[in-house]
């Protein structure tokens, strides 16, 4: 152990420096919390970093991400046709103290064809469920009260990665209220968002459903953006993306149940007012 060790233990101090200070508070660890990480951190601590080792290791950590959807938490899910505005009236309700969790913005993806557009690099399926669970896990410790979660209504997978499945099922057995707001609002919404963006991407992105929207849709939609034509062309996107989504909102047992409509004349974020009006106990 020292032959390995040994010869390495300066570049790892140097390695460390190059990434922090010393006597920066350091963060430490292996994959069960053994040997490994004790060594680094009495190397560390004797160099002056102030060092906490993660009890059980990545190991342990990962079982506790798992064992946080298993939760029965309380979710209250934003539905809407796509171009609503949910993202804007999530924003507005954590603003006024609800508990909001954006998993558009944890999976780096906004859930379409399109959803890569003006977003960062996805992360890997393990990080996208640590740092929602660490969203979950942070409600869990700092609320006083069980007030329901907030959470957009999403198809299980979100671009490359997927929703653990424990809690779809859980947003899939929670009320819904849905955002009811005119095609022609929610059309200029989308044209506004992504009506400047590069033709190629746009083109790539319609490419990509073409064999669900249809060889005759997709030469449309192809051809009104190549004319500069774009709200021709996303009118014809926006029609689609319509029935899919009426489609996966119809798809969950006890919708009637479940389901509150709430209409409204535009998209805006104060569209949130008329939520907490919804949500408000009688």
């Amino acid at each position: 152990g020292l032959d390995f060790f040994g010869p390495k233990m300066r570049k790892m101090v140097e390695e460390v420096e190059g990434l922090a200070p010393i006597a920066s508070n350091i963060r430490l660890y292996c994959w069960r919390g053994g040997m490994r990480s004790a060594a680094i951190a009495w190397l560390l601590n004797m160099y002056g970093f102030k060092v906490s080792v993660l009890m059980g290791g990545y190991k342990s950590f990962r079982n506790l991400v798992l064992q946080t959807f298993e939760q029965p938490y309380t979710f209250h899910v934003l539905g809407g046709f796509t171009g609503s505005g949910k993202t804007e009236v999530l924003q507005e309700l954590k603003s006024k103290s609800e508990r909001v969790i954006d998993l558009e913005a944890i999976a780096s993806h906004k859930g379409s064809a399109f959803g890569s557009i003006g977003m960062p690099k996805q992360p890997s399926q393990e990080m996208f469920e640590n740092n929602l669970a660490i969203e979950l896990l942070h409600y869990s410790q700092l609320s006083t009260h069980r007030s329901p979660i907030w959470l957009e209504d999403e198809s299980q997978r979100i671009g490359a990665v997927n929703i653990p499945a424990a809690f779809w099922k859980n947003m899939r057995q929670s009320p819904v209220y849905f955002l009811d707001i005119p095609f022609e609002e929610r059309l200029i919404h989308l044209v506004s968002e992504y009506g400047n963006c590069d033709k190629a991407i746009l083109s790539a992105a319609i490419e990509r459903i073409s064999k669900r929207l249809g060889g005759l849709e997709t030469k449309n939609a192809l051809t009104a953006l190549a004319e500069d034509k774009i709200k021709e062309c996303f009118a014809i996107l926006l029609r689609y993306y319509d029935k899919h989504y009426l489609k996966g909102l119809h798809n969950r047992e006890n919708l009637e149940q479940l389901l509150t409509k709430i209409s409204c004349e535009k998209v805006d974020s104060n569209n949130a007012n008329l939520l907490s009006i919804k949500t408000m106990p009688a």
